[in-house]
């Protein structure tokens, strides 16, 4: 799933290649996926791209005030083209593309360049709204503190684990909480902090906190530096080549050693280091134990 690194990276793409440009068509080929019909996607053609920007995992294309906002979920990606214009139509359902946006030509002899939304896998989440004021989304006019803003301070991350009966590592995921971090970071946050995943928020000392707060902006901001003037199409390695616990178990820990572990759930597992971050007892999989009893 992009996450805050890779969707403010995408949004840095496309300020630089996307501004400035009339939009000449929208192509919705995935309708699960507009999840709003007032402003129509045809409200778009004709208008310019004035600026594009990220509220958490969001993507927003403004395009003269109207608002072209999309989450790309667990499968979803933005994929560029420098030229559009022989883009063939594809069958609804049959191809992983959702939306296709066609930008004009930088000169009367250039091609039409633009982007592709695009979602793999069975599980359809992607979304798109097009809307005159980015609250309008739900998901957006419900986010936390961006963690990447100047606003969010120790004492802000003090206020929010404050009390809080939640494990650490759902709290941090939790867009109402703070903005931006899913899966794949907080487990490298927690790992950066030397926490457990299952430490319960409300139980963190000072000290902690203060770490946890360094661990969020560091890691975050590693992230965006690596990300930065990469292509749209790289920046899915580069998150992967970042990673030092998420994706890695059975490997060896990079700051000690020892074998990244696993713990996994329905839909979703964490990894972490039992030396880094529990004491060096590993955590019971809960799946595992179920199949056990």
């Amino acid at each position: 799933m992009p996450e805050l690194p890779e969707v403010e990276s995408l949004a840095e793409f496309l300020r630089e290649r996307a501004v400035g440009r009339p939009v000449l068509a929208v192509d919705v080929f995935a309708f699960q996926a507009l999840k709003t019909v007032d402003p129509p996607v045809a409200a778009l053609v004709g208008l310019t791209v004035t600026g594009v920007v990220r509220h958490g995992k969001f993507l927003d294309v403004d395009c003269d005030g109207l608002h072209l906002v999309t989450h790309l979920a667990r499968g979803g990606w933005l994929r560029w083209h420098d030229d559009l214009s022989g883009a063939k139509p594809v069958r609804p359902g049959r191809s992983p593309l959702a939306v296709r946006v066609r930008l004009a030509p930088a000169s009367e002899d250039g091609g039409e360049p633009g982007f592709e939304l695009t979602e793999a896998g069975t599980q359809k989440r992607l979304a798109v709204h097009v809307v005159r004021e980015p609250t309008e989304v739900p998901g957006i006019a419900g986010l936390g503190p961006d963690p990447l803003s100047a606003d969010f301070t120790v004492q802000t991350l003090r206020e929010i684990v404050g009390g809080s009966r939640a494990h650490i590592k759902g709290l941090l995921r939790d867009q109402r909480v703070v903005a931006g971090i899913g899966n794949a970071y907080s487990d490298e946050v927690l790992h950066a902090a030397r926490i457990s995943p299952f430490k319960v928020a409300g139980t963190l000392t000072d000290d902690q906190v203060a770490e946890l707060h360094e661990a969020v902006v560091g890691t975050l901001g590693a992230a965006l530096a690596r990300a930065r003037g990469l292509a749209a199409r790289d920046l899915k390695a580069e998150k992967k080549s970042g990673l030092r616990v998420h994706g890695r178990t059975g490997q060896p820990c990079e700051v000690c050693g020892d074998t990244v572990r696993e713990v996994s759930f329905a839909d979703s597992a964490l990894q972490y280091c039992p030396t880094c971050q529990t004491g060096g007892e590993p955590l019971a999989d809960r799946r595992m134990s179920r199949l056990l009893k």
